[in-house]
């Protein structure tokens, strides 16, 4: 049979549809496990207040479902407590987002609707992450709050569990949109808070352990070699353009240490390495980057580009002087790696011992 081009795009097509109903099909599955388990955990903490129960009921529930459903996972002893724990955490604060049409807008807008204590919509967030995911947030996260933040990235983001736990362990929460930036007085509100929630502070670069005096350069390199996880630090959009980004200005050639580009803001990402205190000149050097980069590489349908200093440690007040009068969006956060012991330093040879032990090797 001949493959002609009609063939090819019927086959895509069928080959997408497939993929799509398999997808619905596996979130439909979760949501209805989800549900499931948040009406066993219900029950569960009811029984348990209604009759002064303790935890042994867990246990014979456990023993009583494995012997009437020996084929059926899922209802382990450790799994059951772990449902009571997921309704009891969020029973008080469960909030889920529907059309406010349904709730007679006529505006048509979404807003945010309390749910009856122990109803869960099937529209709530908690619906749309897997039971894996979950645990590892029940386990380490404090609030509801902090709970809350990590599903929406999950969702937004496709993490997996591994991705996840990562991201909780490195404190996302706290370090989400803590930035200090003139977003607000130099970008659209729509883009200043897109802006805004991407930048972190600090970074935590901690897939990386270095010297503490090391020099831009190296850092920069040490960076780009592990540009996966750098880009999962930096978050989701960034994609990486270059590394000392040339740029030919009059009879000067100027160096960007990294060129980004966001594909959610839509735009350039400038950013500087510092490896010291943060020094008002920082931020006039890249106001002066940024309009090279909005002259030389920014087209018409690009967003204004934004500038990020990362420097070892800033002083509030002496950044929010140096950001006063610049006219570019910038934020100045701080990063952190892990430094190398001590004892391993001490023990490390020199540039000059290295060069000696060359010099004896090449004779």
């Amino acid at each position: 049979m001949d493959l002609d081009k009609d063939y090819i795009i019927w086959i895509t097509s069928l080959k997408d549809k497939i993929r799509s109903v398999q997808l619905k099909a596996a979130i439909s599955v979760n949501e209805h496990l989800i549900r499931l388990y948040w009406d066993i955990g219900k029950s569960i903490s009811e029984k348990q207040r209604e009759n002064n129960w303790g935890i042994k009921v867990v246990e014979q529930v456990a023993m009583d479902l494995k012997r009437e459903l020996p084929n059926t996972n899922g209802f382990s002893r450790t799994n059951l407590f772990g449902m009571s724990k997921f309704y009891v955490f969020y029973k008080d604060f469960l909030i889920v987002q529907q059309p406010v049409g349904l709730l007679g807008n006529e505006f048509g807008r979404k807003e945010i609707v309390q749910q009856p204590a122990g109803l869960l919509h099937e529209d709530a967030i908690l619906t749309k992450i897997p039971w894996g995911h979950h645990q590892v947030i029940l386990s380490k996260c404090k609030n509801e709050k902090e709970a809350f933040f990590y599903m929406q990235q999950t969702t937004q983001n496709n993490w997996s569990r591994n991705i996840l736990q990562i991201q909780i362990e490195s404190g996302l929460f706290h370090r989400q949109g803590k930035s200090i930036n003139n977003f607000e007085l130099t970008l659209p509100k729509l883009q200043s808070d897109l802006a805004k929630e991407t930048l972190k502070d600090p970074y935590k670069f901690d897939f990386l352990t270095l010297e503490s005096e090391v020099q831009e350069l190296e850092l920069e390199k040490k960076l780009t070699e592990n540009i996966t996880k750098f880009l999962l630090e930096l978050g989701k959009g960034f994609a990486f353009v270059g590394r000392q980004y040339s740029l030919q200005i009059g009879n000067k050639e100027r160096r960007i240490d990294l060129l980004f580009y966001h594909t959610r803001m839509h735009c350039y990402v400038v950013i500087d390495l510092k490896m010291g205190d943060f020094e008002p000149e920082f931020a006039g050097k890249m106001n002066y980057y940024l309009s090279a980069v909005d002259d030389l590489l920014k087209t018409e349908d690009d967003q204004p580009s934004i500038g990020i200093i990362l420097c070892k440690s800033k002083d509030v007040l002496d950044v929010e002087y140096a950001l006063r009068d610049i006219k570019k969006p910038l934020g100045i956060s701080e990063f952190t790696f892990n430094e190398l012991p001590e004892d391993v330093k001490h023990n490390m040879p020199t540039v000059e011992e290295l060069e000696s032990e060359l010099k004896k090797f090449n004779k």
